[in-house]
């Protein structure tokens, strides 16, 4: 698993990266287009402008919604990736902090339109991801939402589908949202399956 130095040394590349192993249908980014895509016309499709980004790396999603006017809150672990994202969105509001300990006090009075994390949670175990998603919830204004895109699955049955084809290259460090796992504790979790390893998680504020 990659500490905030391993993300500093992937920064400059990250998006190639990304694009590379999209382009080629592999696990893990085949279709990170899609998935960003798709969160963003969730959010298009509400009439909030209010947004927090947790774990944004360089700012792919956060900077679309930037240049059309929403108000970008952000938080990252990499010192790198903030420089990179700050030289995109001069007046977001974005803060280095470990997101596994919860929301820094920048935003602990803060409510926001959508919570967004895309391929950042997976970091976190099961009770971590549930702790989080907890207080989010509570960040959340009347009719908003919490919108986790990543490799991400419907059933446990579709992660080991994937897991077995994708064979020596997935990694076993990260731990992948499941829809029926998190409807233990949030019943109202919807999944949007993008491709065989990626998806959407949809958790509204009631």
């Amino acid at each position: 698993m990659l500490d905030s130095k391993g993300f500093d040394l992937w920064a400059d590349d990250y998006d190639k990266s990304v694009n590379l192993c999209e382009e080629s249908d592999e696990y893990p980014f085949a279709g990170y287009k899609d998935v960003l895509g798709g969160i963003y016309q969730i959010i298009k499709s509400g009439s909030g402008k209010k947004i927090l980004d947790i774990g944004f790396g360089t700012g792919i999603l956060s900077k679309k919604l930037y240049d059309e006017g929403y108000c970008v809150n952000g938080m990252d672990f990499s010192e790198k990736m903030i420089e990179i994202a700050a030289a995109k969105m001069p007046e977001a509001v974005l803060c280095r902090h470990d997101f596994t300990k919860g929301l820094p006090e920048t935003f602990k009075n803060e409510r926001f339109d959508a919570i967004i994390c895309t391929y950042a949670i997976h970091h976190l175990s099961v009770s971590q991801q549930t702790a989080l998603l907890k207080e989010l919830k509570e960040h959340l204004l009347p009719q908003g939402k919490i919108l986790i895109g990543d490799v991400a699955f419907e059933t446990m049955e579709e992660l080991d589908h994937c897991r077995e084809i994708s064979r020596d290259d997935w990694d076993d460090e990260e731990i992948y949202p499941v829809a029926e796992i998190l409807r233990t504790d949030f019943p109202e979790v919807l999944f949007q399956k993008v491709s065989f390893c990626a998806g959407i998680l949809i958790l509204p504020a009631a």
